[in-house]
């Protein structure tokens, strides 16, 4: 707290107007700039020239730390010092000033009005150049995230396969401006495709570069005449192999082969939520998984699972944002997820997935998205199921 101020005589009206101009001029200074630590060394400079004081020192109100100091100033922690706590608009104490006069004398009235005013001034500085240099902060990280969501972006495939008597349509959107969802399709060297949906554990930037890596490791794997369940394997062990934290955001995912030669496809699920085959009589299939996550535990093995896929047939492969969507208490859930692709009475990939996020808005009454949400539909079209589309 400021000491007692000496007895002093009164100044004059003309000292006084000097005084206040002072003031005014030492304000307009200290509000000229809008960098936290030129604020705090200029107000330390004008106390110490104008009231011809030893030293100024702003200390961190938490632990005493030298923000910025001017002049010469006794060794810390200042004892008989008088100090000057600067507070923002909701009373917390941004910095406090701590002045060292001359001889140790105490402050006179106008002194300490003077440091007072100019105190009040500057905690009004400070905290307009913290905001700005947050401000300033926030500009460089959502550069930085909106370059990564164009990367990210420019890694999904930019257009489906376009298979005869096939309709396949993928769609992706992040909870934030990255995330963790992973969507494929890749043309093997023995001509079948290889469709995959894949989730990473968690949300956010850290996701999207386990994500970027697991795809790399993929179309690494997928060069050679590996069959899918080793392919699986493989990358699961890759992942392992990455270190701690790359363990802590495993992976969730889905891959399937479609054989156009035999109408079948052949899946591994590796941890995710079940696939949802729609045979052409309408039943519906859960393809549920046949081992654990990838990257959870060391030398996992998968076993694939071969499914005819015959003409008016149709799948669909997605990430826990579409079944994880609520309305109240209420979850959305893949039992109705898998109701609601059946019952879309469209043939066209993009139309059903128009569909699906259409219904999913509604059920939770356009509530904002909590998680990545991803999906590929592939529908095996019949003769008229395509003379319909067309």
């Amino acid at each position: 707290m400021p000491t007692s101020p000496k007895p002093a005589d009164i100044l004059s009206l003309e000292e006084q107007i000097a005084r206040l101009q002072a003031l005014l001029e030492a304000s307009r200074q200290v509000h000229s700039t809008i960098k936290l630590d030129e604020v705090l060394t200029q107000t330390a400079r004008i106390l110490v020239r104008e009231l011809e004081m030893d030293g100024a020192i702003f200390l961190t109100p938490t632990d005493g730390e030298p923000l910025a100091a001017y002049g010469q100033l006794p060794d810390p922690p200042y004892t008989g010092c008088p100090r000057f706590p600067l507070h923002s608009k909701e009373d917390s104490v941004l910095a406090e000033l701590v002045i060292a006069t001359p001889n140790g004398n105490t402050l006179t009235l106008y002194e300490q009005d003077f440091i007072e005013g100019l105190a009040l001034q500057a905690a009004v500085a400070l905290e307009n150049a913290t905001f700005h240099e947050r401000d300033l902060e926030w500009a460089r990280v959502q550069q930085d995230l909106d370059a990564a969501r164009n990367i990210q972006r420019s890694l999904l495939p930019r257009t489906m396969p376009e298979i005869p008597n096939f309709s396949i349509a993928a769609r992706s959107t992040a909870c934030y401006e990255v995330g963790g969802d992973y969507l494929d399709t890749i043309l093997l060297p023995d001509g079948t495709h290889l469709v995959v949906v894949a989730d990473v554990a968690g949300k956010g930037l850290a996701s999207c570069i386990v994500a970027t890596s697991f795809r790399s490791a993929l179309r690494s794997l997928v060069t050679q005449p590996l069959a899918l369940e080793d392919i699986v394997a493989r990358v699961g062990h890759q992942h392992w192999t990455e270190g701690v934290e790359a363990r802590r955001r495993y992976v969730t995912a889905i891959f399937m082969r479609i054989h156009l030669d035999t109408h079948q496809i052949e899946i591994v699920n590796a941890g995710h939520n079940p696939g949802a085959l729609i045979l052409p009589d309408g039943t519906v299939r859960m393809i549920d998984a046949s081992g654990t996550p990838l990257g959870m535990l060391p030398g996992m093995s998968y076993s694939s699972e071969t499914l005819p896929f015959v003409p008016g047939s149709r799948i669909l492969l997605y990430t826990d944002g579409l079944t994880e969507v609520f309305c109240g208490e209420d979850e959305f859930g893949s039992e109705r997820l898998a109701e609601e692709f059946r019952s879309v009475p469209s043939h066209s990939a993009e139309a059903i997935l128009d569909s699906l996020w259409s219904t999913l808005a509604n059920f939770s009454m356009n509530a904002p998205q909590t998680d990545d949400m991803t999906a590929v539909a592939v529908c095996h079209l019949s003769p008229s199921q395509q003379q319909e589309i067309h």
